[in-house]
């Protein structure tokens, strides 16, 4: 376990996470806002997790993280900070499976993540982006205190994406938070 919450807990993802990252990947809401990234069997969605987030936990010690209820370790969805292409600065990324949506989990993912990123990985800035049709994506990012910053046009095909910023301040000189 790498962290928790009042209600979740975050560790980091497995090979045997794929039955759960096939089910994830497949949701309407992630079709329509994140993309479709073709993991049809059980098989793709092991390459899934091996080329994205195994493999930047082991690029970049960080990577998406597995969400699950702390009471009954069903998972909720997936929440950490990863690199991308085109961007500064690190990235918040999430998704909820549908049947957890709307109980304020993906919040409280994500602000766990963003005190993670500046108490354990010393990252100074975070940044997200989400589709402009994502509005409840943008409250989330809205209510951890991040700040719109404006468009960004991406060079992956999915479209253009709002971007999002927050400076989280880093540690100081002696490692404590600031």
């Amino acid at each position: 376990m790498l962290f928790e919450t009042e209600r979740l807990a975050l560790r980091r993802l497995v090979i045997e996470d794929a039955p759960f990252i096939l089910d994830l990947v497949n949701e309407p809401g992630w079709l329509e806002h994140i993309g479709d990234r073709g993991v049809r069997t059980l098989a793709d969605a092991e390459g899934y997790l091996r080329d994205g987030p195994l493999a930047s936990y082991a690029a970049n010690g960080f990577g998406l993280y597995h969400v699950a209820l702390r009471a009954t370790g069903d998972p909720v969805g997936m929440c950490g900070v990863l690199r991308r292409d085109g961007l500064d600065a690190p990235d918040l990324g999430y998704a909820l499976l549908a049947v957890h949506a709307g109980r304020g989990y993906a919040t409280e993912a994500a602000r766990a993540t963003l005190a993670h990123a500046r108490r354990d990985l010393g990252l100074a800035r975070v940044l997200a982006i989400t589709s402009p049709a994502n509005v409840a994506s943008q409250r989330v990012l809205e209510k951890v205190g991040m700040r719109r910053e404006g468009m960004l046009d991406r060079q992956d095909g999915v479209g253009p994406s709002v971007l999002f910023a927050i400076d989280l301040g880093g540690r100081g000189d002696a490692g404590e938070e600031m």
